[in-house]
């Protein structure tokens, strides 16, 4: 996979000195004094730099939004579109000038229209990976590594107990037991943005061609999808207005997990509750969530990948944000990174 590498300087103590004045952590989350900008503030903002559509990530409200164009169009559909004063749409791999500051966006491989951001001025370069995963996604963009001098990475699996199945036995757990049920409906309960899209389109590639089911919340982000050159195939809603429960016999319904606790999970006939997430590896959260079939398919990386791609960056710092911080510190310490927790609040699994 290829990297981006940065020029070399000729005193790494002075490039190392003070990166704080190029990214620094807020209550309002990162923000740049050099730029005056954030990136994914969670309140709104004069100017925010957005890495993907995730409502944690994504918030409504701000002043001036910069994005990928497919993220911008995301936040449109999720929160109308008023939701910014002012948008601009950034091209990957295309510096952009802000206050004397380069900014440039690079596939993170998260979900699609994802992006790290590379913030760089006077040598130092700072690259806020947002949410990312290495795994290849049928769905969007591959990870891309940016090599600099801080790696700011999230840490959502970050213990050694997660690590991810191959994702293509996950589907293919799920298809094996759509043919030993053929009376049972499954329910798929996965995220709406990313994770939804993915599911569909493996299930694709594993030659499932029968109509998928979708919840309502699914529709106009999986029509999204299609117009980005991501074919779903046939969908259909999964509704019984018109029909009876026993047309779901065999069928595979997918939805947000919210759903499955209400009313609309009730009306499929003698469901197979399943759940998309890398969190079904702790065997307990899917007895407790009520999962009979426990779908480990994530879209963020496991600890062996998030300890591999700093290895393979091999930045001079790394702050670790949003998930187990002290663990992935911690073996930067040992491992010859010097690392520091955020302590950033507000952003959640939304996007697993």
């Amino acid at each position: 996979m290829r990297t981006i590498f940065v020029t070399p300087v000729e005193s790494e103590v002075r490039l190392l000195k003070r990166p704080e004045s190029l990214l620094c952590s807020t209550p309002a989350g990162l923000y740049s004094p050099a730029g005056d900008f954030y990136i994914d503030p969670v309140r709104p903002v004069e100017r925010a730099l957005i890495t993907h559509g995730h409502s944690d990530h994504a918030r409504s409200g701000h002043a001036k939004v910069m994005a990928t164009q497919q993220t911008l169009d995301i936040m449109g559909l999720r929160y109308g579109a008023s939701f910014a004063g002012e948008t601009q749409a950034a091209e990957l791999g295309k510096p952009i000038g802000l206050n004397g500051v380069s900014i440039s966006f690079h596939p993170a491989g998260h979900v699609l229209g994802s992006a790290q951001i590379a913030v760089e001025k006077d040598g130092m370069r700072i690259v806020a990976s947002g949410d990312y995963k290495r795994r290849a996604d049928p769905t969007c963009l591959g990870f891309e590594p940016v090599a600099c001098d801080v790696f700011i990475t999230e840490a959502t699996f970050a213990l050694p107990v997660f690590r991810h199945p191959d994702s293509r036995d996950e589907i293919a757990k799920l298809l094996k037991s759509v043919e030993q049920f053929p009376e049972r409906s499954h329910l798929v309960g996965a995220y709406a943005l990313g994770k939804a899209q993915r599911v569909i389109r493996m299930l694709r590639d594993a030659g499932y061609d029968r109509t998928i089911y979708i919840h309502g919340a699914l529709g106009k982000l999986c029509d999204y999808y299609e117009t980005q050159g991501i074919a779903l195939g046939p969908l259909a809603p999964a509704t019984i207005e018109k029909g009876s429960t026993s047309d779901f016999a065999g069928a595979i319904v997918i939805g947000p997990p919210s759903a499955f606790l209400d009313r609309w999970a009730r009306r499929f006939p003698d469901p197979v509750s399943c759940f998309a997430s890398g969190w079904m590896r702790i065997r307990q959260r899917a007895r407790q969530g009520g999962v009979e079939l426990p779908i480990i398919l994530s879209d963020h990386c496991d600890w062996d990948e998030l300890t591999g791609t700093i290895t393979e960056l091999g930045p001079q710092q790394v702050w670790v944000t949003h998930g187990r911080e002290e663990a992935l510190v911690r073996w930067c310490d040992l491992n010859g990174f010097a690392a520091r927790p955020l302590h950033l609040v507000g952003y959640e699994d939304e996007g697993d």
